[in-house]
């Protein structure tokens, strides 16, 4: 009977978990989480704190005890892997509870850490960070016991806008500031330009190229010398992977702390798995290595690590397209392919169509800016952008799948689309691209 250890029981741990058990129901399969909760909807945190998503039986999936009531698994919570011994195959264990450290030996271990937040480092009682359950129940908890009215965002990352219209939706006033001038990052930055407009049209105070230099109780110094008052402030400066702890072994670990894996999800030790945000991985539409810390990729390691141990070597993984999206107030940016600071290493050409979402005659029409980028010579497709109000995810979407079949631009004309005036044009701007790249 084979024994598999997991690290990390949030996306990616609790679902290889129950993968696993899905077609194999004899292995014994322990769990080891470092914090209070598993198998909670990670996505879900930012509508939690705005009150959009209510019910937290929704939020929260399991607990370690229904998991193992439904599966057979055990989910230790409060339980931190703090050393990795492949030689012994054994790891080293806390229980934060308690105290007591002991040792778990494996037959197959899996890696599913996750990333931990970064911190501006000041000790403050209102500075929080959204990583898990608890700093959502933290956050959600300060703004009811002080009746919190203002709120300073630091960030202006895809959690951080989450964040922003989430507490002014709860009603707070809200300031957003950044470091920089190269917000929402995974964008072109000549498309975000509505995520200022929503802004304004809505009175939010925001600042670039700005950063904390001093907090004392509620009051706030800022690099540009302007002092302020806030309530609570979150603090969305980015992740690093989980993997300190992986360094007593002898798991290869890049020069950023992720962990390079194959197409199988394996480390450098055969018996040894990783998935999730600390993991970095290839694309699956041009040589590159690709970091994609997002759900699908977490949910697409767990099927393909549990199909691995059951026997079926055949299911491999095919490389990232690096799909995402966002919304913010009434627009939603979204993205497929490379990342712009990629483009890079390509010799390529950017063809991009602005039109009404759907037929102008049609009522509510909105518009729509779609941008494609596709190597010079291949002429097959690299990265796709757009943003809107409405269409934006069935594009992206549409060629994301173009990505995953190597299609170039110009067979972007062949596309058909399902037209009727409320949702398209009979030449879809999928279409125009490709008219207009030839």
């Amino acid at each position: 009977m084979n024994k598999i250890i997991i690290i990390g029981a949030v996306a990616g741990g609790a679902t290889c978990a129950s993968q696993i058990r899905r077609l194999d129901k004899e292995s014994e399969i322990i769990v080891f989480e470092k914090d209070r909760d598993m198998s909670f909807a990670n996505c879900a945190l930012p509508y939690y704190i705005g009150q959009l998503v209510t019910e937290r039986e929704k939020v929260l999936a399991y607990t370690p005890e229904s998991f193992y009531d439904k599966k057979q698994i055990k989910v230790k919570t409060y339980h931190e892997v703090t050393e990795i011994n492949d030689k012994h195959q054994t790891v080293t264990v806390v229980n934060r509870q308690t105290g007591e450290t002991f040792e778990e030996s494996y037959d197959t271990l899996i890696l599913s850490p996750g990333a931990g937040a970064n911190n501006l480092g000041f000790d403050s009682n209102i500075s929080f960070n959204l990583r898990n359950l608890e700093d959502t129940d933290a956050i959600d908890q300060f703004i009811s016991n002080n009746h919190a009215k203002n709120a300073l965002v630091v960030g202006a990352g895809y959690i951080s806008l989450e964040v922003l219209e989430n507490l002014y939706t709860r009603g707070l006033d809200v300031t957003l500031i950044h470091r920089s001038e190269q917000i929402n990052k995974l964008m072109d930055q000549d498309m975000n330009h509505p995520i200022i407009d929503e802004l304004e049209k809505r009175y939010i105070s925001y600042r670039f190229d700005e950063e904390i230099h001093q907090i004392k109780g509620n009051e706030v110094t800022f690099t540009s010398g302007i002092t302020e008052k806030y309530d609570l402030i979150i603090e969305g400066v980015g992740t690093h992977p989980h993997s300190n702890f992986i360094k007593s072994s002898n798991i290869h670990l890049d020069d950023h702390g992720f962990i390079p894996v194959n197409d199988k999800f394996q480390t450098n030790i055969p018996n040894i798995y990783a998935l999730g945000d600390v993991i970095t991985s290839f694309y699956r539409h041009v040589d590159l290595q690709a970091q994609v810390p997002l759900a699908w990729g977490a949910h697409r390691g767990a099927s393909i690590i549990a199909e691995q141990l059951a026997g079926d070597k055949s299911i491999i993984f095919k490389g990232y397209l690096g799909s995402n999206i966002v919304k913010f107030f009434d627009y939603t940016f979204a993205s497929v392919g490379v990342k712009p600071n990629e483009l890079s290493h390509f010799d390529y050409e950017m063809v991009e169509v602005k039109q009404g979402a759907h037929a102008g005659y049609y009522p509510g029409n909105t518009p729509l800016h779609l941008r494609v980028y596709y190597d010079k010579t291949s002429r097959k497709l690299l990265r796709a952008a757009a943003v809107g109000q409405e269409g934006v995810d069935k594009r992206i979407d549409v060629l994301s799948i173009a990505m995953m079949n190597h299609m170039t631009v110009d067979e972007l004309t062949e596309f058909e689309v399902a037209y009727a005036p409320p949702y398209s044009h009979p030449k879809d701007l999928i279409n125009m691209i490709g008219y207009k790249a030839r």
